[in-house]
């Protein structure tokens, strides 16, 4: 075959240029599959978002809806007696809805210029009214704590389904790569009877489910790497992981690059996550702000403020768990309402109030969506005299920031307190209504599964127009 001769200057560059051509093209091709795309790179929503980042407060147990935000008159009116006919009957998990009412026996005041009434439970909260958005008429569809538990984090009351944190950071990635996108913090002495499936990917790829942070002066298990070795020591070990790994499986296959990107992100972690947990840095106007120097405030002030560190270095979706482990440390107030709900709030109160405060004062109040939220409220009749059982026909759920609309309250209950009756919000429609202020079409955000494009909010949901800014 006779060598091609180039006839021209103009001629020799377009052979010469084809052949660089390729081998750019073969470069390309070898960096993209020796550094794939990380699935839990940025992405953008459907439209633009009013949030861009969301704290997940859950309160374990049930707060009463009427001895906290929602004062019901008529239990003063009526106590004592049985709901009249008329109200009808909640059956819930230890009560007939035979029991007589019991009353209400905090006060109340209006807060801020919105004038919202509420009681003196968690006062310091109740100054931040014009920030928030109460959502006074939620249900959800279960009396018992797991199932209840798992519909609030997942939109189902069985196990196997996505948590709302990974749905999110499935459709957004995260704005950090060297820190975990979905950060989960117990509280201490212990998780949420739902335990693990209510921060889960379920069916999604495990690189979208909640990394727990502990407490203690290293929140993230076997952060530090271990003694005598180096950060080019252990690159050369995530890389040999890397490359065995890609030998058992074809490139895309969704556990190869969850369990991939999950040794990256570690690696990266020990470089950079040490000073996002290190409250040493904060000032000491604001360690007390948030209660850290309070024996009753110390600890979920400290996870808060974890929280508000983790988000401004671009984590996406941190839940932080107020009451788990042991009845005593739960919202679950069957035997004494006021004793429960005191020590409860004095956990609480303070170190709420101080997030918003704080969130707001630096400026990222207006893009991160706060959430206070609970599996159920609890009943207008009484449990033993003293205590109320749980109850999903109505309670109160609140958002603040993120464009919530501050200082409004969304709907009602009954005269009781039992059943929502105005702009009612079902899970379905508060987890549509998170997924809208962060820029989703909740029906559009979908997984294949079983032949099924799941969604979060399956085959219901409304976004609640009234809570929007």
């Amino acid at each position: 075959m006779t060598p091609h001769t180039p006839r021209s200057r103009r001629d020799f560059l377009y052979a010469a240029g084809g052949g660089l051509g390729g081998i750019a093209l073969h470069a390309l091709l070898n960096e993209a599959h020796a550094q794939p795309r990380s699935p839990l790179a940025a992405k953008r929503p459907h439209f633009e978002p009013k949030a861009k980042r969301v704290i997940f407060i859950f309160a374990v147990g049930g707060p009463s809806q009427m001895d906290l935000f929602d004062r019901k008159p008529e239990l003063e009116r009526q106590a004592g007696k049985p709901l009249p006919e008329a109200a009808g009957r909640a059956r819930s998990q230890f009560t007939t809805g035979n029991e007589v009412i019991l009353p209400s026996t905090r006060r109340w005041q209006r807060y801020g210029k919105s004038g919202i009434e509420l009681s003196d439970l968690m006062p310091r909260t109740a100054a931040c009214a014009d920030d928030i958005c109460f959502l006074r008429a939620c249900w959800c569809t279960s009396t018992v704590h797991a199932p209840a538990m798992y519909e609030l984090h997942s939109g189902r009351t069985l196990m196997g389904f996505p948590s709302l944190g990974s749905w999110v950071t499935y459709g957004l990635g995260t704005e950090n790569q060297n820190l975990p996108a979905y950060c989960v913090l117990p509280q201490p002495e212990g998780v949420p009877e739902g335990g693990a499936p209510c921060w889960g990917s379920a069916f999604l790829p495990a690189v979208y489910q909640g990394t727990l942070l502990r407490r203690g002066a290293s929140p993230i298990l076997n952060l530090r790497p271990p003694p005598g070795t180096g950060p080019e020591q252990n690159r050369r070990s995530f890389d040999l992981v890397r490359r065995l790994n890609e030998l058992h499986a074809p490139p895309g296959d969704p556990d190869l690059d969850a369990r991939t990107a999950s040794y990256e992100l570690a690696f990266r972690m020990q470089q950079h996550a040490p000073e996002a947990v290190d409250l040493s840095r904060e000032t000491a106007e604001t360690k007390a702000l948030y209660g850290t120097d309070d024996a009753k405030t110390a600890d979920f002030g400290t996870r808060l403020l974890l929280a508000r560190r983790l988000v401004e270095r671009g984590v996406r979706f941190v839940t932080v768990y107020s009451g788990g482990g042991p009845l005593i440390t739960q919202w679950d107030a069957h035997d004494d309402i006021n004793g429960n709900h005191e020590t409860m709030c004095g956990h609480a109160d303070r170190p709420v109030a101080a997030l918003l405060t704080d969130l707001k004062r630096r400026g990222l109040l207006k893009d991160t969506l706060v959430v206070w939220c609970s599996e159920f409220g609890r009943t207008p009749n009484s449990q033993g005299g003293r205590g109320r059982d749980h109850n999903p026909l109505g309670y109160t759920m609140w958002l603040a920031g993120g464009g919530s609309k501050g200082g409004t309250v969304v709907g009602a209950t009954d005269e009781f307190g039992l059943h929502g009756i105005e702009d009612r919000v079902s899970v379905n429609d508060f987890h549509a209504t998170i997924l809208h202020l962060l820029g989703f079409d909740h029906e559009r955000l979908t997984y294949p599964h079983d032949g099924r494009d799941e969604r979060l909010t399956d085959v219901a949901g409304r976004v609640v127009e009234k809570a929007l800014a």
